[in-house]
């Protein structure tokens, strides 16, 4: 997930790393996909992102720009889990996705041992099917953590997931629909851990740290939670999530120069800090994701 920090401010609103119910483009009809056009003129797109705020963010910052160049765009916010809206992108349903490289790598190819940002998306340009394409990365990341009050951090003594695993038989760990999927195999082979239960949490996986219902969770890296709810993100010293920077997937056949320009603009400007800084306005401060989305172009100049 991987939406793998999660979200990580991505989970404190109303996910988070990506649970799917319903699918919404069932419901409506989107824009077909205009065919690219070498000569870079404007194609009609339809962006999307997972049901968690940060993918809005992202995907809303997306269609702002693309706007702004004159190309037509219809929106598709909140449609799900990883498990449908990659489906909905390579059937050409969608043209644009805000994506994590680890978390999409993981998805496409559960083989994978890829973890640098250079490696993950070289390994993405095999993995892909030929209709798909991951453009420029951004240096912002929002990565998958193991994340714990620093109450048990302090009485366990636990800094990085290699101490943990003398203690998780004894803990709930909780996190997205998918956590365990997408997870439990990797911790075990990586780290030697097994929970005591594992506990679907979504949206409320930092609450439910600080409440005491899970003892450990998978909390996204920009989730403003952790430092409010006081709690530890401990250090992945073995490499089990791979690196996370935020790109665009696209389906090639609805992408123009225009758009891919336009895309790669924002990733060159897009760093972990500014997407924390948009994420603390959304989920603390309760700004709209479009409102942030357009003061973060304006103030970046790609507006």
């Amino acid at each position: 997930m991987k939406r793998l920090i999660l979200t990580a401010v991505a989970a404190v609103l109303t996910l988070s790393a990506c649970g799917g119910g319903s699918d919404p483009l069932s419901q409506a009809t989107p824009s077909a996909a205009a065919p690219a056009s070498s000569g870079g003129t404007a194609a009609s797109v339809t962006v999307g992102s997972f049901d968690f705020p940060e993918s809005v963010l992202l995907a809303s910052i997306y269609a702002q720009a693309l706007q702004a160049k004159g190309v037509t765009v219809t929106e598709k916010p909140n449609i799900g889990s990883r498990e449908i809206v990659y489906d909905q992108i390579k059937s050409g349903g969608l043209t644009i996705l805000p994506e994590y490289i680890g978390s999409l790598l993981a998805f496409v190819d559960s083989s994978a041992t890829a973890k640098s940002t250079t490696d993950v998306v070289t390994a993405l340009g095999t993995a892909l099917p030929p209709e798909l394409q991951v453009l420029a990365p951004s240096a912002a990341q929002d990565n998958n953590s193991l994340t714990v009050s620093k109450e048990i951090a302090t009485k366990d003594n636990l800094k990085t997931i290699e101490d943990l695993a003398k203690v998780s038989k004894d803990y709930i760990v909780g996190g997205p629909p998918e956590f365990k999927d997408r997870q439990e195999a990797n911790f075990k082979t990586v780290y030697g851990l097994e929970f005591k239960e594992w506990k679907p949490t979504g949206a409320t996986t930092a609450d439910a740290i600080k409440s005491g219902t899970i003892q450990v969770g998978n909390v996204f890296t920009t989730d403003p939670k952790i430092i409010l709810n006081d709690l530890v993100s401990l250090e992945d010293n073995k490499s089990a999530f791979a690196a996370e920077n935020v790109t665009p997937l696209v389906f090639k056949a609805g992408v123009d120069d225009t758009v891919k320009s336009t895309l790669d603009a924002i990733s060159a400007k897009l760093t972990t800090q500014g997407l924390l800084d948009m994420m603390k306005k959304i989920a603390v401060d309760k700004d709209d994701p479009p409102v942030v989305a357009k003061d973060w172009l304006t103030a970046n100049g790609l507006l």
